[in-house]
């Protein structure tokens, strides 16, 4: 036990980098992208069918295709940005790539879940689209981005470790090499405990936040 230990703890440490970065980015993109799809909607602020239609078909393409294919795909892409095809560096390219749509998704559904009255009375005071974002759908929906960020980084935790199996890093990677090509069924148990840890206490913290932040 004493043997894996380092590894392991390498392991959920290069696990939890490339949740958080991936995460984030995701969020940044997604936000942007969720924006767009929410105002751009019928029930929208800014309706425009052919906008909307092209921003869904984006989404909804990229989230078609598997995860470990999109890996494969991407594999000249990520070479050419982060100068190698292995590696937590390497795996947070195809997780970012992969979790932006379905961020965006999340982002609209909380965006459109926002009270449609407050967004007509900031549209009729004669606000833009932008400052609608910005001062009324993104404040009023912080709870539901919560829930969604929430969401996302359970899945880039599946992702990452889905990232192992073509040599990503983190847990995943060593589940494979140390558990399942070494025979080794304690390291294979203590990475899915050690996930199933990220996984509830991620859920925990971010449902515990988004009900202290829900005024509604």
């Amino acid at each position: 036990m004493t043997s894996i230990a380092a590894p392991l703890l390498a392991a959920t440490l290069e696990t939890l980098v490339m949740v958080v970065v991936s995460v984030s980015l995701c969020a940044i993109f997604g936000l942007t992208l969720g924006a767009w799809l929410a105002i751009s909607s019928p029930q929208g602020i800014a309706p425009s069918r052919s906008v909307h239609q092209l921003l869904a078909a984006f989404a909804n393409i990229s989230r078609s295709i598997p995860f470990l294919v999109l890996i494969v795909v991407l594999l000249p892409f990520t070479r050419f940005l982060v100068g190698t095809s292995i590696g937590t560096a390497a795996a947070i390219v195809p997780l970012v790539v992969g979790g932006t749509p379905y961020a965006g998704r999340l982002v609209e559904a909380a965006l459109l879940d926002v009270d449609p009255g407050l967004i007509q009375a900031v549209v009729t005071l004669g606000a833009s689209p932008a400052q609608a974002v910005w001062k009324v759908y993104f404040p009023e929906a912080i709870p539901g981005l919560i829930r969604a960020f929430t969401v996302l980084a359970i899945t880039m935790i599946n992702f990452s470790a889905m990232a192992g199996a073509v040599g990503g890093g983190g847990l995943g990677d060593l589940a494979i090499r140390y558990g399942y090509q070494r025979f080794r069924p304690d390291v294979l148990v203590l990475c899915c405990v050690i996930l199933i840890v990220l996984v509830q206490t991620i859920q925990y913290g971010g449902h515990a936040l988004a009900r202290r932040l829900d005024h509604r």
